[in-house]
């Protein structure tokens, strides 16, 4: 198993590290892992003046899967677009490929009562979001910025997507729905788009229709975005696979994070149509944070069980890390995004001995 590490920006290195930890106790077991470390982000452009460097890209080519971090920071808010360290993430995805970004948002037993909702809401919940990578708003020709004939400027992006893109990324939505129907007792896809309005979205609906036909066995329901942000705070329990659009994405994941009581606790993966994968915690950079040890790492230690689980196809590698945390939990250490009254506040560091300790 060849693994790029990216560490990044800001909590990257200290979140990166404990999951390198993880690798490392697993090696220690027999599995056969190699590790090679690379610049990603802001950290690329200081050290390169580019935030996805030629050398970074082909080392992630050339491996069987990418850990990262995170990119970003305050510091580079005013560099030029193309060099600011989010241009780095975005080209990493395209340079690889990756189109599929799987984002579960599961809740713990023991945070149930860390979730913004009601425990009745959130008790049980396993949703898995399935979000478009490589269209959409984020990608789409022309953008920019103009003058009109009044002097006043204008800003545009357009919101693009192909058949084949959208029908690509419903194939491995149903495919999803169809493994976990073994957990869930039913296979279940709810498109989210807004055809209501959009054309790009009819589009969406219609091709995702057509997709949904060759999976009898997966019940297919379609919602508007503005709905499905609304029945996520509302009764989240009632989805399964949730596929959609790379910015509707963006945002209902995001909103998914809060129902699990922390957007640290939420790992991600982006794969390429052979299962390489990208494997990151759903948070940023964080650099209000960064270097004082109190960074949640288990989204990025999560995220190595789920390159275990769809790159590697070791699902109990997977499992072992995943009861793991489960333990870690139990023993009552939390860190501080997750604590509650009467547990233990520890640091990054320590969470990450943790977990190889109970590993």
């Amino acid at each position: 198993m060849k693994i790029a590490v990216l560490p990044g920006d800001g909590i990257g290195p200290e979140i990166v590290a404990q999951a390198v930890k993880i690798l490392h106790a697993l090696r220690s077991d027999g599995l056969k892992i190699e590790l090679e470390q690379a610049h990603i982000g802001g950290a690329a452009y200081d050290a390169a003046g580019d935030p996805l460097p030629d050398a970074t890209l082909k080392l992630a080519q050339q491996s069987d899967a990418v850990l990262l971090g995170a990119v970003g920071g305050y510091q580079y808010d005013t560099l030029p677009r193309a060099m600011r360290p989010e241009q780095g993430l975005l080209r990493i995805r395209k340079g690889l490929g990756l189109f599929a970004n799987l984002r579960p948002a599961m809740v713990y037993p023991e945070l149930v009562h860390a979730s913004s909702l009601k425990p009745e809401l959130v008790s049980g919940l396993d949703v898995m979001i399935l979000r478009e990578l490589t269209g959409d708003i984020y990608f789409g020709q022309p953008r920019g910025m103009r003058k009109l004939e009044n002097g006043e400027r204008q800003g545009f992006d357009t919101m693009l997507y192909s058949e084949s893109e959208i029908r690509r990324v419903a194939h491995v939505g149903f495919q999803i729905a169809m493994k976990r129907a073994g957990l869930n007792g039913m296979a279940k896809v709810c498109s989210v788009d807004k055809a209501n309005v959009l054309d790009t979205s009819m589009l969406w609906r219609e091709i995702v229709t057509e997709v949904g036909s060759e999976y009898p066995q997966v019940v297919l329901s379609h919602m508007y975005v503005d709905n499905a942000a609304m029945q996520l705070v509302r009764a989240p329990k009632q989805f399964d696979v949730i596929v959609t659009g790379n910015i509707f994405g963006d945002i209902l994941s995001d909103e998914a994070s809060m129902l699990t009581g922390s957007i640290g606790m939420l790992p991600s993966a982006s794969l390429d149509a052979n299962n390489k994968g990208l494997y990151e915690p759903c948070h940023g950079s964080a650099p209000d944070i960064a270097g004082k040890n109190i960074a949640n790492p288990l989204a990025t230690i999560l995220s190595v069980a789920m390159m275990m689980r769809y790159t590697f196809t070791r699902e109990d590698v997977a499992q072992r890390i995943e009861a793991a945390v489960r333990t870690t939990l139990q023993r009552g250490l939390r860190t501080a995004d997750i604590v509650e009254a009467g547990m233990k506040t520890i640091g990054t560091d320590m969470m990450g001995d943790a977990v190889v300790q109970a590993l």
